[in-house]
């Protein structure tokens, strides 16, 4: 009960010690999380948006229109052709923080004025504040939760009074670097700034202001008046989707362009070398114009993926229960089903949040459960074989004198075989001894040759001992020079009365052989006499924690050392001591040996006589 205990007492200080370290949510939890995410986001399939098309200044159209900068009025050409196209609303993430060295502003601000243009500002580390602001109505606090910048970097006022919108192009980068969310709103002092793409959203419906809610958890959820309420967490960020590509086509081409613009929303990306920035993102690294567009998408589409707050602990207490459950079997199941156990409940978690994600757009993070599955997993399986080892070795040192090795190797295959701490069980007692013993020592002793007689007693136990396991018979103890043996134990033997007698009756046919080798050297008569007895009795580890032997306790032992005993007050037709007696309780189990009643006795502890027999033999 002590190694089990252990074994359950360290496997499960492993799971708490996972749960614990699970709580406490250390960074390299949240990479894994994330990049569990990163799998959800690029199994989905990509489709071409219908909402937005991107167009870039890439290498071909600063071959056509210059060096960048630009003079302002080639953006401002290009506003006007995009508008003659049929587009809508137009998203410059640009940073127009200085004046046009080519006097460009004023036409570029008045082509700004009525063509539902958005361009872009920046939060800042500089304490600077020349951004553009937008009005807010708060339900709750949510000023507390936005994040803040020092300052911001804004569009020229000749630029940013005439936009029809100004937004932040600012993102929040997870603990690895990676854009997976990107916040709505942002704030500096109590002034708050939205994102680019909430900001073309609010031109799109044409409101002056937002709406925001926030508890005590957080915000909750914000909205432009005319728009869909969108879902955001604590810090107003949105997971982005990333199953969109959108068209793109050089600003150069646009006279000569295939794509139709009518009714789409337009982003201008910088792509020339040395202009465009690029992000990390969970399908790679990304132009920001494109994270700009999957944000912008991801507000469109309503894809409001959520990681609720009880996701957490959920995540959490299964890592708990299966963990547990995964202890459990394997303590009593095969490895090869625990190991198909384990693959089922990884599967299952990893299925688990592919449809929660698929089917509820909901992010569940499944890493923990595989972590807590994987090294309980193993670690209870260790445990368990290092138990059965030393449970096998503790059955070979304990059983390998005195039980024959074919039975050991059972036990140690199976060692739920072996029954600790005592069973009842009928079983069969043999008792053997050395009839007339002491001429024998007293030879050795006249002689002075007291290791002659160690000897002669180690060979004839030898001998006896192999014939006892040969018949599948468990040898109890050696008591000088008497044999204390039983059969149906610790493994089932049906035929276990057959047994010891059979047992009983070659060990005195190996007694005759000996007693020709004695006559040979010269040495006294050798006779052993056998008792042998069937009965029920207790059989298990007897003695105390530190020391302890398998054996046996009950009347009908006693009964079958009383038989050896007797065997001394009978003689054969020759005048030969009997060497084999048994009990009537024996004789009724016999069906290969003849029986011959030799008498009826009471023994020491008997109110009743026993009825003893002979097994119906000639002697040599």
């Amino acid at each position: 009960m002590k190694k089990i205990f252990t074994h359950w007492t360290v496997a499960f200080v492993t799971l708490f010690t996972l749960i614990w370290i699970g709580l406490q949510d250390p960074q390299i939890k949240e990479i894994l999380r994330l990049k569990s995410f990163d799998l959800l986001f690029q199994s989905q399939d990509k489709i071409i948006s219908n909402d937005i098309v991107i167009v870039t200044i890439d290498e071909k159209a600063i071959e056509v229109n210059g060096q960048w900068p630009w003079d302002r009025t080639v953006m401002a050409n290009t506003i006007i052709k995009l508008r003659q196209q049929g587009a809508g609303v137009i998203v410059m993430p640009i940073l127009f923080s200085e004046q046009d060295r080519m006097g460009g502003d004023e036409f570029f601000s008045q082509t700004l004025n009525g063509n539902f243009v958005v361009v872009a500002q920046t939060g800042s580390h500089q304490t600077s504040q020349n951004g553009y602001p937008r009005g807010v109505a708060k339900i709750g606090n949510p000023l507390d939760w936005l994040f803040e910048w020092p300052g911001m970097v804004g569009p020229i006022p000749q630029i940013g009074d005439n936009a029809a919108g100004v937004g932040t192009t600012n993102t929040a980068p997870e603990v690895d670097g990676v854009v997976r969310r990107m916040p709505l709103l942002m704030k500096i002092g109590n002034d708050v700034y939205p994102n680019i793409a909430i900001e073309v959203i609010r031109v799109a419906v044409g409101d002056p202001s937002y709406q925001v809610k926030s508890g005590d958890a957080g915000i909750i959820a914000m909205r432009v008046p005319g728009f869909a309420t969108i879902n955001t967490d604590a810090n107003a960020r949105i997971w982005l989707t990333w199953n969109k590509s959108y068209p793109e086509i050089s600003l150069a081409d646009l006279d000569t362009k295939e794509i139709s613009l009518e009714g789409k929303t337009i982003v201008i990306g910088m792509k020339a070398e040395g202009l465009g920035g690029v992000i990390a993102t969970p399908t790679g690294a990304q132009y920001d114009y494109v994270v700009l567009a999957s944000t912008l998408q991801t507000v469109v589409d309503g894809t409001n993926i959520e990681r609720v707050d009880i996701s957490f602990l959920a995540e959490l207490v299964t890592a708990f229960l299966v963990g547990a459950l995964i202890i459990i079997l394997t303590r009593y199941t095969a490895y090869w089903l625990v190991g198909l156990i384990m693959i089922g409940f990884s599967a299952g978690a990893v299925y688990g949040t592919y449809y929660f994600f698929t089917n509820k757009l909901m992010l569940v993070d499944a890493t923990w459960i595989l972590v807590t599955i994987l090294f309980v997993g193993l670690h209870s399986i260790f445990n368990r074989f290092i138990l059965e080892f030393q449970l096998k070795q503790q059955i070979r040192k304990q059983f390998e004198t005195y039980l024959d090795p074919r039975q050991v190797a059972i036990l140690q295959k199976d060692p739920s075989k072996l029954k600790l701490g005592g069973e009842r069980r009928e079983m069969s007692f043999l008792f053997m001894d050395i009839v007339g013993f002491t001429p024998i020592s007293e030879y050795y002793k006249n002689n002075n040759n007291p290791e002659g007689l160690v000897e002669v007693i180690n060979d004839y136990l030898n001998r006896m001992s192999k014939i006892v396991l040969d018949n599948g018979g468990t040898i109890d103890k050696y008591m000088g020079d008497c044999i204390m043996a039983f059969w149906n134990a610790p493994l089932d033997n049906p035929n276990h009365a057959e047994m010891a007698v059979k047992t009983a009756i070659e060990c005195a046919e190996e007694t005759e052989k000996l007693k020709q080798e004695f006559k040979e050297k010269g040495l006294p008569e050798i006779n052993i006499g056998s008792g042998v007895n069937t009965g029920t009795c207790i059989v298990g580890n007897m003695g105390s924690d530190t020391r302890f032997d398998y054996s046996v306790i009950g009347d009908a032992v006693n009964l079958a050392a009383r038989l050896e005993s007797a065997t001394r007050n009978y003689k054969d037709e020759n005048g030969k001591v009997l060497p084999t007696l048994y009990s009537s309780y024996t004789m009724e189990q016999l069906y290969n040996t003849k029986s011959v009643e030799v008498d009826k006795i009471k023994v020491k502890g008997k109110s009743e006589s026993v009825t003893i027999y002979k097994p119906l033999i000639e002697r040599k």
